[in-house]
Formats: structure tokens, C-alpha cells, sequence
């Protein structure tokens, strides 16, 4: 029942979310961050912690000097 009121109320923002093909699964990736900060520990900048998280929750494709890309 209450998840169906919910659900009612929240149909424009539901119908909107899908068509746009978001999602707030980069948001919800609190596990990842925490892990991320951990590597960091000892970073004395937190611009260069906070360029660590946005990286780890890329989907970039990172070349690293002298190794292959494996697709």
C-alpha cells in the first residue's frame, strides 16, 4: 500500500528517470568511496583524494605507460 503511494507520487520523477536512462548508482557507490579513501590514506592534499574517488567511479579506460591494453 505505501509502496504504492509512493510509487504514484513519484511517477513523473520514475517516468522521467527511465526515459533519460539515469540512475544514482555512481551516487550509491559508498562502498567503493570508503575503499578509495582508505588507499588514500596519508594524502596530504584532498584535491588529490577527491581526483582519486572521481577517477575510481570512472568508467575511463586508464593507459598506463609501458603496459598493453587488454580488451
Amino acid at each position: 500500500m505505501h509502496l504504492a503511494k509512493k510509487a504514484r507520487r513519484h511517477r513523473g520523477a520514475i517516468v522521467r528517470s527511465v526515459e533519460l536512462g539515469v540512475s544514482n548508482a555512481r551516487v550509491e557507490a559508498n562502498n567503493k568511496i570508503e575503499l578509495t579513501v582508505r588507499m588514500g590514506y596519508g594524502f596530504r592534499n584532498i584535491d588529490s583524494l577527491m581526483a582519486l574517488v572521481m577517477l575510481r567511479c570512472s568508467n575511463l579506460p586508464i593507459k598506463l605507460p609501458g603496459r598493453t591494453q587488454t580488451a
